[in-house]
């Protein structure tokens, strides 16, 4: 099985401009649990001119529609789009700045993630698709404040390092990816891993022991074979049940 690639995957059905694709990643997070009603947004550099689409201020993720999303320049100000965007957006200009491979940038509250957050607790793997945050993801341990200004921006990015998915104390999360496709594969994925570390610790006991080698073959399959895969289903139920998406 390894190496093993698929002839040909199920496709969506339709071509997605940026702005679509965007809404999209928000609606299927939230239905996913990924989100505290308005609270956290999702960057993307879709472009080389460091620009950034995100969210507007004041609508809740399952709401966002392609014509909601708005464009900002490397400093957070709108350039393209009706809405304002949230004072926090230097959580994501400065982290964009510091990782050029961080091309996609979600940040939000879900609700088991944010539960081990309160008590400063990283999930244990225990399921193959934990494998999938195998050291890749770490703790920031101190709360200070919501991120509303360049220099404390810095300092979370600096924080985070070259991580993928970072839990903050008493916050919540902020996952990173080189695509929109493997950023909402890692974001849909980590509530549910840290529910399941969370019921383990109410057992009270230790998961069996998953090897390293095959945890870094698993993450390696699902980085590469599962996050396109899921993104182009979660995009078609979508789309059946709410086209207006796309408006």
């Amino acid at each position: 099985m390894d190496g093993w690639r698929p002839r040909a995957t199920p496709p969506i059905g339709v071509d997605l401009t940026g702005e679509q694709k965007l809404a999209c990643a928000f609606r299927i997070l939230a239905h996913a649990g990924f989100s505290e009603n308005m609270a956290g947004h999702i960057t993307w550099a879709d472009r080389d001119d460091d620009s950034l689409l995100i969210n507007p201020w004041g609508l809740w993720w399952d709401e966002v529609s392609a014509s909601d999303v708005c464009r900002v320049d490397s400093n957070g100000a709108v350039i393209e789009g009706k809405w304002d965007v949230t004072p926090a957006y230097h959580i994501h200009t400065e982290l964009h700045r510091r990782r050029p491979d961080a091309r996609v940038v979600v940040h939000n509250h879900p609700y088991y993630v944010t539960l081990l957050a309160a008590v400063g607790v990283l999930p244990m793997i225990a399921h193959q698709t934990g494998s999938l945050y195998d050291d890749d993801l770490s703790l920031v341990e101190e709360y200070g404040g919501e991120v509303d200004d360049a220099e404390l921006g810095r300092d979370l990015a600096d924080r985070i390092g070259d991580r993928n998915n970072v839990i903050l104390a008493s916050h919540g999360i902020i996952t990173t990816a080189d695509t929109i496709e493997l950023a909402v594969y890692r974001a849909a994925s980590i509530d549910r891993f840290c529910r399941l570390a969370y019921d383990i610790l109410l057992l009270g006991k230790d998961p069996l022991p998953i090897e390293k080698s095959v945890r870094a073959a698993m993450q390696k399959a699902l980085v590469e074979r599962a996050a396109g895969v899921y993104w182009a289903g979660a995009v078609r139920k979508l789309l059946r049940t709410d086209p207006g998406v796309l408006d």
